[in-house]
C-alpha cells in the first residue's frame, strides 16, 4: 500500500531479498537426485493457491485503514477516497458463503487474520462496535470453517500504526516507519530479536483466539530493507509462540510478502536452515504469489481486470500461463476486494475463475496451503536420494513430507514398488497400491509410464527407501 502499492512495493524489494537470504553451511547444502530419479510436485500435479490479505475478523480493514493512511501519507490521492461512505463490517454471511464455496471446490490457500485491525481492537480483548458475542463466532467460523483449508496468518499487529509492545498502544506518527508497511524503515537498527519480538506478539493474540499458525505475512513493505533478519525471525517466533509439537517431522515455518511477475522465478525459497544433521531440523520457506491483485484492491473499489488471471474458456491469462510452464500458480487478492463493499462482484469474478480453471485442467492441478508448498520446497530440496547400481532408491530426509511423489525410470521388471522405513529395529513396510490413471496418483499409490514408475506416498523423516522386487 504506501510508498507505492503494496506488492509494487514488494516486486521492487524482492531483488534484494535474494542478496540478503540467508547463507547456508557447507553440511546444509542440497544433495543432488539421484539418476533416473526425479521429484515431482505432489501427486504430480501443478501447484495451485490463493492468497488473500487484509482479511480479519467483521472489520473492513480498507474502511478503517484509509484515513491513516492518509495521516501518514498526506499528499497521496489514493487515500483521499470517500471511506465515510464504505461499509464498516465485512459481515461473517460473506465468509460463510465464501468458505463453502471453496471448500466444495478444494480450494486451498492463505487467510489473513490481523490481530487489532486497524486499530479498532484486539481480537482477543474486544472488538468496540461489536458484541462479544459476535466476535466469539467469527472466530468460531475462522477456526471450523477456514483453518481447515487454509492457513492462517497474522498480517503483523494493525496493518496501519505500529505497536509500542511495552505499552499496547500505537507509537507517536512522526513519519512513515511508524505505519507497519513501511517498518522498521531504511537504514533503521532493528536486531532479529527485535522483529521476532513483533511477529511474536501478533502470532500471541491469534494463539490467544486459538488459531494455529506456522507462518506470517507482511503488510506492504513491513521488513524491508532487514531481510536478512526477517526469516530468522519468523522462525524465532513461531517456535516462540507455537513450539514445535503439531509439527512432527522437522520445523517448517513460512511466510508470504514477495510478488513474481513476468520470467521471474516463482518457485519457493527454503531460507534460514538449521539443523539438518542434529537435532531437530528447522527452516523458514518464502511461498511468493504469482499474480497481481486484478479484484477490487486493498480498498475494495478498484475495477475488476479479472481475465487478467484467466479468461473465459481458461486459454489465457497469468494463471493459465503459470500452469502450461508447470510452476506454482499462487493467486493474490485482498479481502475487501472480493466483498467490494457488500456488491461481491470480486468474488463472482472469482468463482469464474476456479471453474473455468477445472474445467480445462481438470486433474492436472492440485490445491495446496502455503505451508503445504512450503514443507514440500522443503523435503525436496533436502532430501538426500541415492539409486545405487540403478535399484532401489534410498532416502534419507531431515523433512517429513505427505504426498512426496517420485518419476523413477526403468524398473519395469521388477514390480511392484513398495516403501521401506529404515532406521532401528525391522523395517516397516508400506505397500503401494497400483493405479491406471495419472488422475489416481495419492498417498502409497504407484502408476507405470514410459519411462517407469511414478510412486506417491507420506515420505518419513530419516532414512527410507522406495524397494523393487519380492520382499
Amino acid at each position: 500500500m504506501p510508498g507505492s502499492t503494496r506488492r509494487q512495493f514488494l516486486q521492487t524489494a524482492a531483488a534484494a531479498a535474494v542478496a540478503g537470504r540467508s547463507v547456508l553451511r557447507a553440511a546444509d547444502q542440497p544433495p543432488a537426485d539421484a539418476a533416473g530419479v526425479t521429484v515431482l510436485s505432489p501427486r504430480g500435479r501443478v501447484p495451485l493457491s490463493f492468497v488473500i490479505d487484509d482479511s480479519t475478523c467483521l472489520v473492513n480493514l480498507g474502511r478503517f485503514a484509509t484515513p491513516q493512511f492518509a495521516e501518514a501519507w498526506p499528499n497521496r490521492a489514493e487515500y483521499q477516497k470517500p471511506w465515510q461512505t464504505w461499509p464498516a463490517e465485512i459481515p461473517d454471511a460473506f465468509v460463510r458463503s465464501f468458505g463453502e464455496w471453496c471448500a466444495e471446490q478444494g480450494v486451498r490457500g492463505k487467510y489473513s487474520v490481523v490481530p487489532n485491525p486497524a486499530c479498532v481492537g484486539w481480537l482477543d480483548r474486544t472488538l468496540p462496535g461489536w458484541s462479544a458475542q459476535a466476535l466469539a463466532d467469527s472466530l468460531a467460523l475462522v477456526r471450523d470453517l477456514m483453518s481447515p483449508n487454509w492457513d492462517v496468518h497474522p498480517e503483523m499487529l494493525t496493518h496501519t500504526r505500529v505497536i509500542d509492545l511495552k505499552t499496547g498502544r500505537p507509537k507517536p506518527l512522526t513519519g512513515p516507519a511508524d505505519m507497519e508497511n513501511w517498518y522498521p524503515g531504511r537504514g533503521a537498527e532493528v536486531s532479529t530479536d527485535e522483529l521476532a519480538a513483533y511477529l511474536a506478539a501478533s502470532l500471541r493474540v491469534l494463539k490467544n483466539c486459538g488459531l494455529p499458525c506456522t507462518g506470517v505475512t507482511t503488510p506492504g513493505g513491513f521488513g524491508n530493507g532487514v531481510e536478512d533478519r526477517l526469516a530468522p525471525a519468523v522462525r524465532q517466533a513461531v517456535g516462540d509462540v507455537y513450539g514445535g509439537e503439531s509439527e512432527p517431522g522437522g520445523l517448517v515455518r513460512h511466510f508470504f510478502k514477495y510478488v513474481r511477475l513476468g520470467d521471474d522465478p516463482v518457485a519457493a525459497e527454503v531460507r534460514d536452515v538449521r539443523n539438518l544433521k542434529d537435532g531437530t531440523p528447522e527452516c523458514v520457506v518464502t511461498v511468493p504469489a504469482a499474480t497481481g491483485d486484478w479484484f477490487g484492491g486493498w480498498t475494495g473499489d478498484d475495477p475488476l481486470q479479472d481475465e487478467l488471471y484467466c479468461n473465459a474458456d481458461a486459454t489465457g491469462g497469468r494463471m493459465v500461463e503459470l500452469i502450461e510452464r508447470g510452476d506454482p500458480a499462487v493467486m493474490l487478492c485482498h479481502w475487501p476486494g472480493l466483498y467490494n463493499h457488500g456488491a461481491e462482484t470480486g468474488f463472482a469474478a472469482f468463482r469464474r475463475i476456479v471453474t473455468a480453471l477445472h474445467a480445462r485442467f481438470g486433474e492436472r492441478v492440485l490445491w495446496m496451503k502455503l505451508s503445504e508448498i512450503a514443507r514440500h520446497a522443503a523435503a525436496k530440496q533436502f532430501t538426500a536420494i541415492a539409486r545405487p547400481a540403478g535399484g532401489d532408491v534410498l532416502l534419507d530426509a531431515p523433512f517429513a513430507c505427505p504426498r512426496f511423489t517420485l518419476q523413477i525410470d526403468g524398473p519395469a521388471d521388477r514390480l511392484p514398488p513398495r516403501l521401506e522405513r529404515l532406521g532401528d529395529g525391522p523395517p516397516a513396510v508400506q505397500e503401494l497400491k497400483e493405479v491406471a490413471a495419472a488422475a489416481a496418483v495419492d498417498q502409497n499409490t504407484w502408476r507405470r509410464t514410459p519411462e517407469g514408475v511414478v510412486v506417491c506416498f507420506d515420505l518419513p523423516a530419516g532414512r527410507s527407501a522406495v524397494r523393487f522386487g519380492a520382499g
